[in-house]
This record gives structure tokens, sequence and C-alpha cells, in this order.
């Protein structure tokens, strides 16, 4: 190999559960199928935290960061993977028409690479100004139901006014610059492109040579945009909703299939690596929600797909590896492929090993939401740490960048911060520590799930993929928490976290690389601490009964009767047909 090139593709919201590869029967993706054939496939991928930028931010890093602040920018102490390409002499180029880039919680990010494209008008993005269609209170007012209208809809309706025709939308751009860049460049050596859509991240909009691909039957309002909340559409509109995520999905496998052509017409597999992933997934109406904020973050949200093809192993080609992989991976692995150390605070590791041989790097991986229930998975189980107190405190943001997704915290906020010493990963930093404005999904029990949706839970998810069925079993209840407790002693996990989960704290021995000694409680203090099996917690047993919460895991039916799944991920079958 006399080159070293890189290639990242990112989507936002690509769902496993929708991948032909990993079985879906009915969605139209051929060129997965082909990127399979070309790559290695993950099957036990997940992400670390959540949603969006913090996603992201763990593409710079390396590591967790949704036990120390909520959705925000990097930080000034944050070690960024393109800027230590750039460093090394690797050019690093992104493309991206991800708006939220360019607000104020994510405007720290494009700036780490060497050069980058921006393309506009995904989801409500602020592009185009028609000042009296947005003064107009009934534009639009035909697309949305009125429960659903708001002022990004309304902005997202004149954008697609500018997007008469596939070549158009921002995802066909933004691959159109990609390409762009790798036809300029396919012949220089030591540079890193990260080509990364917003799609198929709702509002799922494609044209209609996409949608005829998935007929269906449907009589209600144009809806392509499910809501944050549960599930109160009939069947045939979730079944629509699906359908329309389908022909999205289909869209992005065009665009992938660009990407694979230009590396099959300049040989680009002799010497570049291809990294294909996506931040999260999305529910669909299973277990009666939408989206993805929804605490828990059940399978369909946090077990993720990736493909990882690497020019040094074409040997391993159309295989796929088992060990547990999530985020936190991806830049170690990349700075790796350029023979580039990872940084100090990094605790992802090169998925190199993993690659060659499926040897595993880690006997857990944590997920999670500042704020929300703290995961970990070993990959057969999955267990979901919920608060113990109703107004889910203590809780702090740390940083040196105080903005939210779309705006600095308030007055109101800043008036109440500290100044502390930072931690280790912080590089000897004083920074704030703001008491974190928690959102009411993750807390409010005015919910038709209400306290169950918000209580501890644990899953064997080889056995039920679908989550269907809770278990309580206190002696894997107590493996799991020593497994999470490891992990958030190893990403430097503030006290209060520990408080506010109902955990014993563990003591961190030594600094470096993720790999710390971990002193864990005492067996009595872990089981103590469990709230499953025969020893249930008094407030489990006050709203479940028997040792944990009912949950209304059952009342839908996972996907149309008519499409079919392949064998290897099998969803539960509900009482209610759904129409199509």
């Amino acid at each position: 190999m006399t080159k070293k090139r890189c290639v990242v593709v990112m989507y936002d919201t690509l769902c496993r559960h929708f991948m032909p590869t990993y079985g879906n029967e009915w969605i139209k993706a051929p060129n997965f199928e082909r990127l399979a054939q070309h790559s290695i496939q993950f099957n036990n991928f997940y992400v670390g935290s959540m949603p969006c930028m913090p996603a992201r931010r763990e593409m710079h890093t390396g590591r967790y960061n949704f036990l120390h602040r909520s959705w925000g920018p990097l930080e000034p102490f944050d070690d960024s993977m393109p800027e230590i390409l750039n460093a090394n002499g690797v050019h690093s180029h992104k493309v991206t028409d991800h708006h939220h880039y360019w607000e104020d919680g994510g405007a720290t990010y494009h700036q780490r690479y060497t050069t980058f494209d921006l393309v506009r008008g995904q989801e409500g993005d602020k592009w185009k100004g028609d000042v009296e269609k947005l003064r107009d209170p009934l534009y639009g007012a035909d697309r949305w139901p009125e429960s659903q209208r708001f002022p990004m809809m309304k902005q997202d309706n004149i954008n697609r006014e500018h997007m008469d025709r596939t070549e158009l939308q921002p995802q066909y751009k933004t691959f159109s610059l990609g390409l762009e860049f790798i036809e300029r460049n396919h012949e220089a050596d030591n540079w890193y492109l990260q080509i990364e859509t917003f799609d198929p991240h709702e509002p799922f909009f494609t044209h209609q040579e996409f949608q005829e691909l998935y007929p269906h039957e449907y009589d209600g309002p144009a809806f392509d945009w499910p809501p944050y909340r549960e599930i109160r559409e009939d069947d045939q509109t979730i079944a629509h909703i699906r359908y329309m995520y389908a022909a999205l999905v289909t869209f992005c496998d065009q665009q992938l299939g660009r990407v694979l052509d230009v590396f099959d017409r300049y040989n680009l597999w002799d010497d570049t690596m291809l990294l294909v992933n996506t931040d999260h997934g999305f529910l669909m109406g299973e277990h009666d929600w939408w989206a993805k904020v929804m605490n828990p973050f059940f399978q369909e949200v946090a077990h993720i797909p990736f493909w990882a093809f690497d020019p040094r192993m074409p040997e391993c080609v159309g295989e796929s590896r088992e060990s547990l992989a999530q985020t936190i991976d991806i830049a170690p692995t990349v700075l790796d492929f350029f023979g580039i150390d990872r940084p100090w605070g990094a605790q992802g590791h090169t998925l190199s090993a993993r690659m060659q041989d499926d040897d595993p790097a880690r006997d857990a991986s944590l997920f999670g939401v500042m704020g929300g229930h703290v995961n970990v998975t070993d990959g057969r189980y999955t267990y979901m740490r919920a608060n113990v107190t109703d107004d889910n405190t203590p809780l702090y943001d740390y940083t040196l960048m105080p903005t939210h997704m779309k705006a600095p915290f308030s007055p109101t906020e800043l008036q109440r911060w500290d100044k502390i010493d930072g931690f280790d990963f912080m590089k000897g930093c004083q920074i704030m520590k703001i008491p974190t404005r928690t959102p009411p999904a993750m807390t409010s029990k005015d919910n038709p799930m209400g306290r169950a949706r918000l209580s501890t839970l644990l899953f064997d998810v080889q056995n039920d993929p679908a989550q269907i069925n809770p278990i309580t079993d206190e002696g894997i209840e107590a493996r799991m928490i020593k497994l999470m407790l490891v992990e958030m002693a190893r990403n430097e996990c503030p006290e209060e976290q520990y408080e506010r989960l109902g955990l014993p704290a563990p003591k961190r021995m030594g600094k470096g690389h993720g790999n710390d000694v971990i002193e864990l409680p005492s067996d009595e203090a872990i089981k103590a601490a469990c709230v499953l099996g025969t020893a249930a917690s008094k407030e489990a047993a006050e709203h479940g009964g028997e040792g944990f919460p009912k949950l209304p895991f059952h009342p839908r039916q996972q996907f149309p009767s008519n499409l079919k799944m392949r064998p290897g991920y099998v969803f539960s079958q509900g009482s209610e047909e759904i129409t199509t």
C-alpha cells in the first residue's frame, strides 16, 4: 500500500433494522448490500453519547461526553481527530448538509477540518427568506396536523420549494461535493474525507421516484415528520411514516452507490479506508413511541449499523464481527490507520484488531444522554439505570463553552455557576459547573407510559432483541452494575451522577487512556443498589409490582404484516393489525 487515504460516509438516523444486511427483507438498498460485500460488518456496534452533536463530539475525541455535559460545541480542551490529522500532515476535508453545525451548539466542529463545504436546506434550516410566507399563519397549514405545526416546519416547506427535483436536495449536493473532492484528489496521498448527510433524519422527504417504490394505502394529510412523543396516530399513518422513511433510506442507498462507484473507478480499494456509520437510530412506533430522545434508549435507537473497509485486510471483506464496538472507536481507528497515536484522553480503541480477528477490546459499552438513563451492554444483556429521585438531581454541565443547541446558556443559568478545577481530561483548565436544564421528556411522569418508562430495566437482547420482556435477575443486574461502574469511572464520571442514579461510587486509580485500574465498591454495596429481582425496590414494586414495572411494549405490531424480516431479527407481533 503506497498511499493512505480515508473516506467516512456518515448518515443521521440510519436504523439498523431497516438495513438488508441486518435482517430486513423489504427495504430496497442494493448498495448497502454491495457495501457489506466490500467491507466488514459490525453486528454489535452501539451509540455512546446521544443525540446528534454529542455523538459527533465522540467522533472527534474518542471519549464519552454525556456524563459531563449536554448538547454543545467542542471544548477548548478537546482533542479533535481531524485537527490531529492536520497537525500530522493529513489533509482533512468535510462536506455536510447537517445544519446543526451552524447553530450555537455545533459551531466549533467544522472549523477543525483543513477545508470544508456546507450545504443548506435540511430540516427547517433558516435558509430561504420568504417574508410573506413566514408571516402568514396559514402557510403550510394543509401539510401538517394542527398539533404538529411549528415555525421550523413552515421554513422547511419554503426550503422544499427550491428542491423540485432530486438533484437539488441537500443530500445529493453533499455527495456530489464529496465526489468532487475525490475526483480532484484521487491521486494525492494523505487525506481524510468525511461525507456527512443529515438524511435519513426526519422529515422523511424524497421525490416521487423513491416514494413509488413503496406503494401503500394512505388517505390522510401529507405527513413525513413524526413528532417526538408517544404514538397517537392510527396504524395506517404509522405504516405510512415507515414507508416514507424507507423511501429516504433508498435515496441514501443511491448516493452510497455513487461513492462505491468512484472507489471502483479509481481502484481506491487498494489504499483507501472506508467507514460507513450513523449517530443513532429511531423509534418508528416500536414501544409505542416516535423518535430518539425518549428514554430509555431501546435497541432501535442504540444498536446501530457500522461497516469498515481497511485496505490492509482485503482477505476480511464480506465478513462480519461480533465484538462490541461503538462511536468512540472511530477516531482511534482513523488515527491508527495513518500511524498516529490516539490522544491521551481517548477511551475508544482502534478497530483494526477486531477487523482482523474479532478480538474484543472491551467487556461493555456505555451509552446515554445527559440527564437520562445511563445504559450499559455486554452484547448479551442491556441494563438501563434510571434516576432514583423525582427531580433528577443533582446534575451539572461542565463546560467552558456554555451554549445549548440554538442559544447560549441563559443569564438565569449563568447566575448559578461555580468555578472548579476540571477533570484530568480537561488538561488543567478551571471550568464552569452549571446546574443542568433537564428536558421534561427525561423526567415527566405525565405520559401514557408513566413511571414505567422512567424505571430501571434489564433485557436479554440476544434472546429478546425487540426488548419486549424485561427480566428480573439480581445476579445479572449486579454484574451489569459492575460493568457500568467501571466504564463510568474510566470516563471520570462526576460524583453526583452516582448519587442521581442511586449507585455506590467506585475509585479510579491512576490516569491514562481510559485503562485505569478501578476499585469497585463491595458486593454488599452493589447488591444494595439493585432494584430488580427478588429484592425489588419499594418504588418499583409500587409502580409495577412483582419486581419490575409493567411496560406497555405489546400494543403494536412492529412492522406492517405484509412486510417480512429475515430470520435473526424477530419482532413481536401484537394484537393490532396494520392496514396497508
